[in-house]
Parts: structure tokens; sequence; C-alpha cells
């Protein structure tokens, strides 16, 4: 089976076309894969189609099985992999389209510099924008609650939990029953009007360096209820991407670069 990683910001996926595992346990298959130690290691494995100069399609599950919406990250990834593949030949492209399970998704290609290619993606519009207040872990937590393409939770803090706080408070929200399927988690640090810094809880995976979909919802969540701008730097341990939420949606720009291709032969 061919497979292919990239990361964004050391949010990292490994890439399989779905017409090979036709008929395969994915959940299964994907847990494997994704070990880090038994496998070849990643925070989710993105199952892709992609028609010669048509629509690609993308369905991503997490490292532990479960199925994901959209990964604002592996979405870029993917649109890497796919620029990397063409033909040296091939007419060039500025932009593509990828249908994933919370629908077409456009990315338009701002740069590259070796295997890094840089996106700014239209990722949507924030939907369902709650402010609530959870009882967690022995902690009363507000939280800024929406869909940014997947179901996200952010916590806005003075201060950045510290790694025991984080660690406890992480996973205690992302399976509170508030959320009946689970979500994802951000603490999010407004540092300046135009700058929020953030930790990141995936649901399905743990701490991710990075997130795309994350930094979306935090720069949302920030000028909600944080006074931030509507067009912040998304500071992740991983690095920084660009969040602009205008009227038409939120888009999301930064790099993607792809790692490798190879093949696994475990059966």
């Amino acid at each position: 089976m061919q497979i292919a990683k990239a990361h964004a910001y050391g949010n990292d996926f490994l890439f399989v076309r779905a017409e090979e595992v036709e008929g395969r346990a994915l959940p299964e298959l994907t847990r494997r894969l994704c070990e880090r130690y038994t496998g070849i290691g990643a925070d989710g494995v993105i199952y892709y189609s992609s028609p010669p100069d048509g629509v690609a399609s993308m369905r991503l599950l997490n490292a532990d099985g479960s199925d994901s919406e959209l990964s604002g990250n592996g979405l870029r990834c993917l649109a890497a992999l796919l620029l990397h593949q063409r033909e040296s030949d091939a007419p060039p492209l500025t932009s593509l389209c990828v249908d994933t399970d919370a629908g077409r998704k456009t990315l338009t290609l701002a740069g590259r510099s070796g295997s890094k290619y840089t996106f700014r993606a239209a990722m949507g519009a924030p939907e369902a924008i709650t402010q609530e207040t959870l009882n967690v872990a022995g902690e009363s937590i507000p939280v800024v609650i929406m869909r940014m393409a997947n179901p996200q939770c952010v916590a806005l803090v003075q201060e950045l939990p510290d790694r025991e706080r984080f660690e406890r408070l992480g996973p205690a929200l992302s399976t509170h029953p508030r959320f009946a399927a689970g979500t994802n988690v951000e603490f999010a640090q407004v540092e300046a009007p135009d700058r929020v810094r953030i930790l990141i809880w995936e649901r399905g995976v743990g701490p991710t360096h990075a997130s795309g979909t994350g930094a979306c919802a935090s720069a949302v969540a920030a000028a909600v209820a944080g006074g931030a701008t509507r067009d912040v730097n998304a500071v992740a341990p991983g690095g920084t991407q660009r969040v602009e939420w205008r009227e038409d949606g939120v888009y999301l720009t930064g790099w993607a670069e792809v790692v490798f291709a190879g093949r696994w032969l475990v059966r």
C-alpha cells in the first residue's frame, strides 16, 4: 500500500488513496498506521481521491480510528501533496477544490519554498456560537462553543495552563457530557488585538502541535469574547497561522510540507 506523509506546523497526517483500501476496516488500519512506535506515526490518516484536473475528495480518521469532519491542516497537507504529485510538465495549478465531510473547500496557492506550500483556505463560517460555563475536573470554566466545520470548545484564559492543568482539563472538556460526539478543545490567550496564543487538545488524538480548525475557532472566540480583531495570528506550539474572519466566512493561511512517500509493508 502506497503511503505519503505531510505535516503543517507539526500536525502530521498520512495519505492513502481511497481505492487502495476498498473493503478494509479503516478504523483498525488507521490506528495501526498512526501508532508512533509500531506504525508510521501521525495524528490521523486521510483517505483521498484525486481525479485528473477534477475535484479531490478526502475522508479523515483520527489517530484513534474515529471520524473527523475536517482538519484545516490536513486539508492543506492534501493540497500540498496533490501539487507535489503533478507531472512537471502539467499546467500549474493556483487553486484546488476538495470535497470533505464538512462540504467543499477551496484553497488558493499563495507561495512555495521547496517542499513547503502556502495556501489560503476558505474554511466556511462558524456556526452555533454560544458562551457557556462548564463544570469540569473541579473547576468552572467559561468557554466559547461553536462548530468550525467540526465541534470546538475554546477556553479564553488570562494565562495558558501549565502542563499538569492542561492534561487534566483538556481531555475532561473534550469528553464533557455537553458534547455528545466529543469536541476539540483550545485554551486561548489574547496577547494583543491581532495575536492569540493557543494550546490544543484534539478530539481523538490528544495534544497536537497545531490545528487549523482550532486556530480558526480560537480566533473567532477571541473576537467574540476576548477583544481581538477579526484578523489575527494564531500562535500554537508548532507555529503561527493567519486567520481572517470576514463576512463570507473564515480564511486560514499557512504552510504544509510533504515529508515522504513510501510503501507500507505490514499486512
